[in-house]
């Protein structure tokens, strides 16, 4: 993605301190680069700091045409505020666009934005809107359009919108705060937050952020006016889905990429062994993701893996919502009879490291150390006969995909070693994620964000959309949104030892490992590298 913008970048002063943080090694360069480009650096610029140029793109010239045809569940389509799925996103990114994208080295660089910059204190946001955009219905891209978005972003009162979750720093209420968007001109817009908030450009790179035309009337396939370079043809779920080059649309990037003339989405169900038949037989050209024991399978049929290091899990929690779960010693209890590094082993290949019960990962900035968990299945079983649940038989439910199933299958076994009753329950992946927020005792994926504080507000805030375990704690709330607006990730982390030691305390759920994320691919796809948050973006690949 190309981005001039003809003005000389505004160095944050915090950058410089993160460039230091990063040169002395206390800072890896992925999160000092999420730290950056978050507070308006340009990419350039950012490595600039580190005394390093920025990459190169490849030499090879992309070649137009071609159809690539990827494997992917292919879920109902709905407004994609509601959207809790990546898989969603990935079929409508050819034509609606984003503000801003989250990159595989932990950048943030503009889309539909031109540029961006916050004030000292993250008050502040100024948003400068990318010239020359059209919408394919012919209508100009403006700045009234984006503020029209942050309306509908911010109104909580649509059921399953967790956008509003990211964006309460300009809301009042449960709608967007009066003043809170000011359009400065037809492409500048800016952002007064009511108190200061470091996640608001890693917000709109999340994949519900994605931009929506003013007339748009909830079904992105039936009225897919968008800003990007292709357009739906069919849209079938739990089949598939085909997408084409839009020829009656001047796309602003062009030249830049729509390489491909057609993309195809093949739902394929659950079971990778389907996955490695499609792939032997000329069906498939690329995976969504690929896990466990397939990994090898793939590779040895002649497609190309590719990895990405991320914050990505299983949470296999408690629904607060739903006795004997409302009583924390219970949840304590069957925490304590579970090893996690055993869950990583059997669960998950050995392939991630091992999480502690909270959800905020070594990869996040401002992630704290804290002593490792303790493992004792005699006090497990001791707490849950005090709790008079000493005979209760406890139900773990996940669906019928392959890592889900095996980490749970390992946690319930290690249940059962300590005496405690346990039945596995194992569902279709359609019948499970029709009801995925309601389940007393079960595993969810979450997928990776760039800040901790981010999936924090998303899924343990008290009320939130994807507050699926039921958690409320008024000090787990107040913490949170301090270190909301805490610029520097150092003393964000002192906040975030006490947040990461409530979850702890509060027996919210088992989170076991973070995952290392995996994609095969035929070697003459390019572009098409697995992203740290399973984003598929068609609009830049290619085929030789």
């Amino acid at each position: 993605m190309t981005h001039e913008t003809g003005q000389k970048p505004k160095l944050h002063h915090a950058a410089k301190l993160y460039a230091r943080e990063c040169q002395d090694g206390r800072l890896s360069r992925r999160e000092f680069m999420t730290r950056a480009t978050a507070l308006g650096v340009a990419a350039p610029a950012a490595y600039g700091l580190l005394g390093l140029a920025a990459p190169e793109a490849k030499a090879q010239t992309p070649q137009m045409g071609g159809t690539v045809r990827i494997q992917m569940d292919v879920r109902a389509q709905r407004d994609p505020r509601t959207w809790d799925w990546s898989e969603l996103a990935n079929t409508c990114r050819g034509w609606l666009e984003y503000l801003v994208q989250y990159n595989r080295d932990g950048s943030i660089t503009p889309v539909l934005l031109e540029s961006w910059d916050a004030n000292d204190e993250a008050t502040e946001y100024t948003l400068n809107i990318r010239q020359g955009v059209t919408w394919n219905n012919g209508d100009p891209f403006t700045a009234e359009d984006v503020a029209h978005n942050f309306e509908r972003w911010c109104d909580s009162s649509v059921e399953g919108n967790s956008m509003a979750s990211r964006l309460g720093a300009i809301m009042q209420d449960g709608q967007l705060r009066d003043g809170a968007v000011e359009v400065v001109d037809d492409h500048t817009l800016r952002l007064h937050l009511s108190n200061a908030d470091i996640t608001i450009l890693t917000g709109l790179a999340d994949y519900p952020a994605a931009v929506v035309h003013p007339s748009f009337d909830g079904d992105p396939i039936r009225n897919p006016i968008g800003t990007g370079p292709y357009r739906p043809v069919s849209y079938d779920t739990g089949i598939g889905a085909i997408i084409e080059r839009n020829p009656d649309h001047s796309w602003w990037n062009a030249g830049n990429g729509a390489w491909l003339d057609r993309i195809e989405f093949i739902d394929l169900g659950t079971d990778p062994a389907a996955w490695v038949a499609a792939a032997e037989g000329g069906e498939i050209d690329m995976l969504y993701e690929t896990t466990g024991d397939f990994l090898s399978i793939f590779s040895a049929i002649g497609m190309e893996q590719t990895e990405a290091i991320t914050s990505a899990t299983l949470c296999v929690r408690f629904n607060q919502g739903n006795p004997p779960y409302d009583n924390r010693n219970v949840r304590r209890a069957l925490q304590l009879a579970v090893d996690n590094a055993q869950v990583l082993e059997l669960g998950y290949n050995d392939q991630g490291i091992m999480a502690e019960n909270h959800h905020v990962c070594p990869v996040h900035p401002e992630y704290a150390e804290l002593p490792p968990l303790e493992v004792d299945r005699e006090r497990a079983r001791a707490m849950l006969e005090e709790e008079g649940h000493g005979d209760t038989e406890f139900e773990l439910i996940s669906s019928d995909e392959t890592f889900h199933s095996d980490t749970c299958d390992n946690v319930a076994a290690q249940i059962r070693a300590a005496g405690i009753n346990i039945r596995r329950t194992i569902l279709p992946g359609a019948t499970f994620w029709g009801d995925w927020l309601t389940y007393p005792f079960s595993a969810t994926s979450w997928a990776m964000r760039p800040l901790g504080v981010q999936v924090l507000n998303l899924a343990y805030r008290s009320g939130e959309a994807w507050n699926e375990s039921a958690f409320s704690n008024a000090e787990f709330d107040d913490l949170l949104e301090q270190a909301n607006g805490i610029v520097d990730a150092d003393e964000r982390r002192e906040l975030m030892a006490r947040l990461q030691e409530i979850m702890q305390e509060e027996g919210v759920s088992i989170i076991p490992y973070w995952r290392s994320l995996f994609r095969h691919a035929r070697a003459d796809i390019h572009g098409a590298e697995m992203h740290p948050t399973f984003e598929i973006h068609y609009q830049n690949y290619w085929m030789s």
